[in-house]
């Protein structure tokens, strides 16, 4: 059995559960889910049709990529549906024998115009679209990396690293001078180290445009790593899978200057101390909180979030009310705490984390650099 078997094993036993016959689920513009490629390998653009007797039915945009990328038991090119969802998902029902009077659950995405349009013409069929069905069960599953999984963070991380060093010494040594010479870098390195890319924009925000969470424009060519506090928040694309890491580069920082950077190391050293086996994530998001509060400074976004196909995932780790996530091994995760004045501007400092059986694994080598 490969992954991605061991993967759809998870779902069919759920789907059975809750007696879903039929499961859909869609990655398109506009409609992105990346659980396609968890469940399947094909990198995107491609609807998933899961049956409960366990059968997997893809059908792509693309059917010479996914020939070479993808692993159901069918593969049928969309073009044969007229790339119709409706029309494939009726099809693909009277093909695999979908009885009538049988729930068939669509992403919970779905317009509700095109809802209206699958209850209207699968008439023979109960259309479920839920909030906190199939896709949200998804991805908790992926919000616990397997071992293919944590084989690819560990080489991403590596790759990760490598650019965390070259960037240090090229602002060093002065060959990266603009914010465009850090994000232009990053992109060219990661491929050269065999990555798809980045895993998302880049934000490269020199000490004039630090003071946001994320820079507007992500970057541009101003000056960066200059005195004050310049932002530089990038992760690396690998197998599909990104990593996440923020550093903040210090150059004759002022008194407040030098505060807001002490501080914000200071809660990451906080916040990883405390993730642990079984941990509640909010919890940490408060200590962190309650640091910068007794400092009379807020952050003003969430401590952190898992990374995995996408670059926000599970756990969610922050303050909410609501947060019931607790930290498990075989959860990769960030921890970013963050501090942004509008005049003295920002710094944020961001690793990935791996949680194992015997406590936290620190992946990246993310740092407050200072020059």
């Amino acid at each position: 059995m490969n992954q991605y078997q061991m993967r759809l094993e998870k779902l069919f036993d759920w789907m059975a559960q809750e007696s879903i016959t039929l499961a859909v689920f869609e990655d398109t513009e506009g409609r992105r889910d990346r659980t396609i490629r968890h469940l399947t390998g094909q990198p995107g653009d491609a609807l998933l049709l899961l049956s409960l007797d366990r059968k997997t039915v893809l059908v792509p945009w693309d059917i010479n990529m996914a020939k070479v990328y993808a692993h159901a038991d069918m593969i049928i090119p969309y073009s044969e549906f007229e790339r119709l969802p409706c029309k494939a998902i009726a099809v693909v029902a009277e093909m695999l024998g979908i009885p009538a009077g049988s729930k068939i659950e669509i992403p919970p995405v779905t317009p509700y115009p095109l809802f209206l349009n699958y209850v209207g013409k699968l008439t023979d069929f109960d259309i479920l679209c839920r909030e906190r069905g199939l896709s949200a069960e998804a991805r908790k599953i992926r919000a616990v990396k397997d071992d293919e999984e944590i084989k690819i963070y560990r080489k991403a991380a590596a790759v990760t690293n490598a650019l965390i060093g070259l960037l240090e010494k090229n602002v060093r040594s002065g060959k990266i001078k603009t914010e465009a010479d850090a994000a232009l870098l990053i992109e060219v390195e990661a491929r050269r180290h065999g990555c798809e890319g980045t895993g998302f924009e880049t934000l490269a925000a020199g000490p004039g445009r630090s003071f946001g969470i994320h820079a507007h424009p992500a970057w541009t060519d101003s000056p960066f790593a200059g005195p004050g506090l310049s932002i530089l928040d990038f992760g690396v694309r690998l197998a599909g899978y990104t990593t996440d890491v923020t550093l903040t580069f210090v150059r004759e920082a002022s008194p407040r200057q030098e505060k807001i950077a002490g501080l914000v190391e200071k809660a990451a050293k906080l916040a990883f101390s405390m993730a642990g086996n079984g941990t509640a994530a909010r919890s940490i998001a408060l200590a962190v909180e309650e640091l910068f509060a007794r400092a009379k400074k807020r952050m003003p976004h969430a401590l952190g979030h898992g990374i995995g196909l996408e670059e926000h995932e599970y756990p969610a780790i922050n303050s909410r009310s609501d947060n019931e996530w607790k930290i498990e091994p075989g959860m990769v995760f960030t921890l970013e705490p963050g501090l942004y004045d509008p005049l003295h501007g920002g710094c944020r400092l961001e690793n990935d984390i791996l949680m194992t059986e015997t406590g936290p694994e620190l992946l990246t080598e993310a740092r407050t650099i200072r020059l």
